[in-house]
């Protein structure tokens, strides 16, 4: 397992623009070693933008973000990866060649490490075949055996378990749960208000932080009207839980969401 991160990760008043519109709007929070938090919010909340400011591929264009974590593992919504001609081996050994992408001759450490990475997620009888020749489920859990193995304090995970079959939702599940137990910060975007109920903490953006919480405090129906407002289903009188609503939002993952 990796070195938890000494402290947490900061933002403070983040603002981003994207094409000449505020994405993110002074954004302030804080992400704990050993947490699991769900981003929540309507396509165009800041969701995966607030993901790659997390990551250190977007520079905010004001604030700050304080981070203790050297190492960072990401996995992205997963379209890119379909054409690439190579297999799960291949893939989930990227995971340790760190900041340079060529081929390197992998250490006793690295190979411990892919192995642990390939029997958690469950993937060891896909290692020859074609990462594009696989299924969305087995595809995702490659991708996430490829983060694991990267060893990172921050795991970022946008929309994981989106589209997947029943076994694949839960063995990502599991895994983001053991990762924080063992002191990992994982962040996950999703539009499933029951995946954010796994999570310990739920981010609710609307561009600007809505609210944040537990999953109790803030997947509430008054919340929920706050940032998706006539994209709510459900919300009827007597209804007190997020349990009985529905999101009517397109989860296409074409729009920074």
């Amino acid at each position: 397992m990796m070195n938890a991160p000494k402290g947490p990760l900061n933002l403070q008043d983040v603002t981003v623009r994207r094409g000449g519109r505020i994405a993110l709007d002074s954004v302030s929070t804080a992400f704990e070693p050993g947490t699991s938090t769900a981003l929540v919010g309507p396509n165009g909340s800041g969701k995966t933008t607030l993901l790659e400011v997390l990551a250190g591929l977007l520079i905010p264009d004001s604030g700050q973000v304080v981070s203790p974590a050297t190492r960072v593992a990401l996995v992205t919504q997963d379209h890119q990866h379909r054409w690439l001609p190579l297999t799960v081996a291949e893939v989930v050994r990227m995971g340790r060649f760190d900041r340079s992408p060529l081929p390197r001759r992998l250490s006793a450490a690295d190979r411990a490490a892919v192995d642990d990475a390939v029997e958690r997620l469950e993937v060891g009888d896909l290692l020859h075949r074609q990462i594009s020749e696989l299924s969305g489920g087995q595809r995702q859990r490659a991708l996430v055996a490829q983060a694991l193995a990267r060893h990172a304090p921050l795991l970022l995970l946008d929309e994981p378990i989106t589209g997947l079959d029943l076994a694949s939702q839960e063995r990502i599940l599991e895994v983001v749960g053991q990762e924080t137990e063992a002191g990992t910060t994982v962040v996950v975007t999703t539009h499933n208000l029951d995946e954010a109920r796994h999570c310990d903490r739920v981010l609710v953006l609307d561009r600007r932080l809505v609210a944040e919480g537990t999953p109790d405090e803030v997947l509430t129906p008054s919340v929920l009207r706050e940032a998706y407002g006539d994209r709510m289903l459900g919300d009827h009188a007597g209804h007190d839980h997020a349990h009985d609503l529905l999101i009517d939002d397109d989860h296409g993952h074409g729009s920074h969401a």
